[in-house]
């Protein structure tokens, strides 16, 4: 499963219906565009120490996906048909949804616009 910043946000903040998803998962992870705009929130937080201190003790337990080639080829056919559609999607999100395509991995998010997008299943809680 891939955790989108609204779900990782959550999951950090003690979200216990989102805990519950991710016990069940064998594998969890976070596209690194989710790990920066995490980090860019943090970096404005009133709390962003325990921010800090939560991502540096438990980023371990997370699988880091990284934008490859094979990344950029999905995302830009995703693009492409989303437009075509008419329905686009935020950029970073295109790019979130292009690593859970390639990686075969659902999506944890509550943002309904990533139902336009084909071959991505997406969870909420």
């Amino acid at each position: 499963m891939i955790l989108d910043t609204n779900a990782l946000s959550a999951f950090v903040d003690g979200e216990s219906a989102v805990g519950r998803i991710l016990s069940q998962q064998q594998r969890v992870a976070l596209p690194v565009i989710v790990l920066g705009e995490f980090r860019y929130g943090i970096s404005q937080s009133r709390h962003r120490a325990v921010y800090e201190s939560w991502l540096s003790a438990h980023l371990g337990d997370f699988d880091i996906l990284e934008v490859t080639e094979s990344t950029a080829s999905t995302y830009a056919e995703l693009r492409v048909g989303l437009k075509r559609s008419g329905k686009p999607i935020p950029a970073n999100d295109a790019w979130i949804a292009a690593l859970a395509i390639q990686h075969a991995l659902p999506l944890l998010s509550r943002d309904k616009h990533f139902d336009a997008v084909t071959n991505l299943e997406r969870r909420s809680w």
